[in-house]
């Protein structure tokens, strides 16, 4: 090599171009903080979007429901409402009165006694009286079967029935069971056959018409399935006497009060 030549600048080590690669691609996987804003702006939008979608399907099934369906929804909503509405006043006016009571024990006991009276209406073990419905449903080709008489009183206690007996001996209560026995239905052991006449204590209002709903119990006995007869009548007054003998329970027992 001349000297007038120019010296070449020293090689770079090779070894470190690839550690120069590898700095530059963890760099790019670093989001920056703006990136970080967007992506969580990002996924709170998303969420949005699939809880409005699921909205929107729930609103359908709604839409698609006929009038009839959408009112008798509503009417069970006001009902519900108003049912509960009138145990908080009624639990308000006990705590008021055990506030000012003089005699607070004997206030707590007249209020237990009346508890006692409300529990063995629920229960089927007291007699009860009130406003309802008897509905009369008759048979002759003896096509009922339990299934019609539970949908029957499922759609009394979904109408506010307090209290329900059938052909006046059977007490329907929540642990009651229908079973298929033809020509007729055993009730909590007991053999009933058409007519069968249920008698409800609740609003008789809305008992008729939750027994008169297109689709509901009447339509179901009158129909080509059954064939029969319906008769839903109203009464101001009307007096349940069949009792519920209460089988003791074998395993579950009371929960003892938490120590305070």
């Amino acid at each position: 090599m001349s000297a007038d030549e120019p010296t070449p600048p020293p090689a770079q080590p090779k070894a470190k171009l690839p550690n120069l690669a590898l700095r530059r691609l963890r760099a790019g996987f670093r989001p920056s903080r703006g990136q970080a804003i967007v992506a969580v702006v990002l996924a709170l939008v998303a969420c949005m979007a699939v809880v409005q979608v699921r909205v929107n399907r729930a609103d359908d099934g709604y839409q698609n429901a006929r009038r009839e369906d959408l009112i008798a929804i509503l009417d069970g909503l006001g009902q519900n409402t108003r049912r509960l509405e009138s145990e908080i006043a009624d639990l308000d006016a006990r705590k008021n009165n055990l506030a000012s009571s003089a005699d607070k024990a004997q206030t707590a006991r007249e209020q237990a006694e009346q508890q006692v009276r409300v529990l063995g209406i629920l229960a089927g073990t007291l007699p009860a009286q009130g406003p309802g419905v008897r509905i009369t449903l008759n048979d002759p080709a003896g096509k009922m079967t339990s299934s019609n008489l539970l949908d029957a009183i499922e759609e009394l206690r979904d109408a506010g029935a307090e209290a329900i007996q059938i052909n006046g001996s059977v007490r329907v209560v929540a642990s009651t069971d229908l079973t298929d026995e033809a020509p007729g239905v055993r009730i909590d052991g007991e053999k009933v056959v058409s007519p069968y006449v249920i008698e409800a204590i609740g609003e008789s209002h809305n008992l008729a018409e939750a027994a008169n709903f297109p689709g509901g119990l009447v339509s179901e006995v009158t129909g080509p399935q059954v064939g029969g007869t319906a008769e839903v009548t109203e009464l101001p007054s009307l007096q349940i006497t069949a009792l519920h003998a209460p089988d003791e329970h074998r395993y579950a027992r009371p929960t003892p009060s938490p120590s305070k």
